[in-house]
């Protein structure tokens, strides 16, 4: 078949003892630990889980310099545990969700807070607050066959070498069995789509020549320069 134009290539992130990982679908989910919640001005008790996507141009290699995005002054890291899904389907059972992952991987949700907090202000999507060049840092996926199910597990970001966020995955407000599931009753899920499973509290902002390293427990550390 000939197109109108070359087709663009496959996003792909390396994985550990593995061949790469298409990227498909980037899905995020909103306020997933409560002090996160609670430091944006939401109460964690009253919400279902809720999501949000970038698009899979955002993805940024790991150890790479992140030019500083335009419109905005205001740009914040939030460290995340990110699920990668070998098979999909709709209306997935918890109990049969953690045999739809590959793996595992240490992402950033990049944030135009300031573009983000007059979208919510209008009632406005987050779109360009949350899908832009680079607005989705990863480290390298590790098969779940390396690391089993994992359902706790230090998380944590340092600016610089100072600690800003530091959690336990446990601390999660919707496990990823029921992430999985509740998203898959909303869309149906495919090979290759990631799930970025919430933030906790400390995030803040970050400026050209600031350096980010982002940890889970038991997965390669993400390191990105600002630029």
């Amino acid at each position: 078949m000939s197109y109108a134009f070359p087709p663009a290539p496959v996003i792909a992130i390396p994985a550990m003892s593995s061949n790469p990982f298409p990227v498909r679908h980037i899905y995020c989910v909103g306020r997933n630990y409560a002090t996160h919640a609670r430091e944006m001005g939401s109460d964690p008790e009253r919400e279902a889980p809720f999501f949000f996507m970038k698009s899979a141009q955002a993805i940024l290699p790991n150890q790479s310099v992140m030019p500083y995005p335009p419109a905005t002054a205001d740009l914040q890291p939030e460290v995340e545990l990110v699920v990668a899904l070998q098979t999909g389907g709709r209306n997935i059972a918890e109990d049969r969700a953690d045999d739809r992952i590959f793996g595992y991987a240490v992402g950033l949700d990049m944030t135009r807070r300031d573009l983000q907090k007059v979208a919510k202000e209008h009632g406005r999507p987050w779109d360009m607050s949350k899908s832009f060049d680079g607005a989705a840092p990863i480290s390298a996926i590790t098969p779940e066959f390396y690391t089993g199910i994992i359902n706790r597990g230090k998380i944590e970001l340092k600016v610089n070498g100072e600690v800003r966020q530091s959690a336990d995955l446990g601390d999660m407000i919707w496990r990823v069995p029921q992430i999985i599931s509740a998203l898959s009753r909303l869309v149906e899920l495919h090979p290759g789509d990631l799930i970025f499973t919430g933030t906790p509290a400390g995030v803040g902002p970050v400026v050209s020549g600031d350096q980010i390293e982002a940890t889970v427990a038991g997965l390669e550390p993400l390191l990105i320069t600002i630029g």
